[in-house]
């Protein structure tokens, strides 16, 4: 793992706050997110990620409730939200919005609803074709100017893009948020299948783990408990491929003495990458039960890493 890398748990606050309607959240929303962080205090995870977009805004209102009514909560935990995507807008059900003038409302307005003067990390959370890095780059530096945000990172970006936003900031780009995990594995396929037919099945820009790892840019994996499929979910028509990983993640759980959610993560987290997963279970039991992850990455053996990986695929690497 390269120096600079946190390899940590994220806890990922999308599924708090009721549904993604106009319709205003209750006291049983606000009892639910004080569960699911109390349970992500007990396991650990002091980074909790948020965006402005999430439940239209409900999920961070409510995590900001939690805040108001927990004395010295805030100044045990680091806060991460996103801007750049709006839904619903101008007649269009998303488009994205890097101007200075978005990030600058977008972040006020994630603020407003957290109950706090600042975020740790603001992530830019999708790259916006119109965006000019300049004036990025300007919100940016008034926000942090402001003590309104410390640190910066980013959100489904490929290295180049990373490089061409780096070059105009002052300030260096210390995140980088993707889809990945046993089930989304482009990331670690583009890695392998160079020069193998196989890689025009992935579209994942090759070279962006390589670019974050030696710039140490965290790279934080949403989607990283692969939506329960291989601990315990049901999906309605399972793959031969994931049945099988399921009951060797169940296996594996057994040998070493943890649960599933434990398994997956730790796949993750012993990638030399330092990869920090995103949990996003609003179940307290599940969220405790990913606290032991640090700790398998570091026992699981190679050959398992492996068979983790094959059994996923569904066939074998070339």
């Amino acid at each position: 793992m390269a120096a600079g890398l946190m390899q940590e748990i994220i806890y990922g606050c999308m599924g708090l706050g009721g549904s993604w309607s106009d319709e205003p959240h209750g006291v049983d929303h606000v009892e639910q997110a004080d569960a699911a962080v109390q349970a992500a205090v007990d396991a650990g995870i002091t980074l909790f990620d948020h965006a402005d977009i999430y439940r239209n805004g409900k999920s961070e209102s409510v995590f900001g409730e939690v805040l108001a009514a927990t004395p010295g909560l805030r100044d045990r935990i680091r806060l991460q939200t996103k801007c750049g995507i709006r839904l619903s807008e101008r007649g269009l059900q998303t488009h994205y919005d890097l101007s200075r003038e978005a990030i600058l409302e977008r972040v006020n307005g994630s603020l407003e609803r957290l109950r706090s003067d600042y975020v740790d990390v603001l992530l830019l959370h999708r790259p916006d074709p119109l965006a000019d890095p300049a004036e990025v780059a300007a919100a940016v530096g008034q926000l942090m100017s402001e003590g309104k945000v410390r640190q910066l990172g980013v959100s489904n970006m490929s290295a180049a893009q990373i490089e061409v936003l780096q070059d105009r900031l002052e300030t260096p780009v210390v995140a980088n948020q993707l889809e990945m995990s046993l089930l989304k594995r482009a990331w670690l396929e583009s890695q392998v299948l160079v020069n193998h037919p196989e890689h025009l099945d992935y579209s994942f820009p090759h070279g962006t783990l390589e670019y974050c790892t030696r710039n140490n840019v965290t790279l934080q994996a949403y989607g990283s408990l692969a939506r329960g499929i291989y601990t315990g979910a049901e999906p309605e028509s399972p793959t031969s491929a994931e049945a099988a990983t399921a009951e060797l993640v169940a296996e594996l759980a057994g040998t070493y003495g943890t649960s599933g959610e434990a398994i997956l993560l730790g796949w993750l987290m012993k990638h030399p990458a330092g990869i920090a997963p995103v949990i996003g279970t609003v179940n307290p039991d599940r969220i405790r039960a990913s606290a032991d992850a640090a700790r398998v990455a570091h026992a699981l053996t190679r050959a398992d890493w492996y068979r983790l990986w094959v059994t996923a695929r569904g066939s074998n690497i070339p």
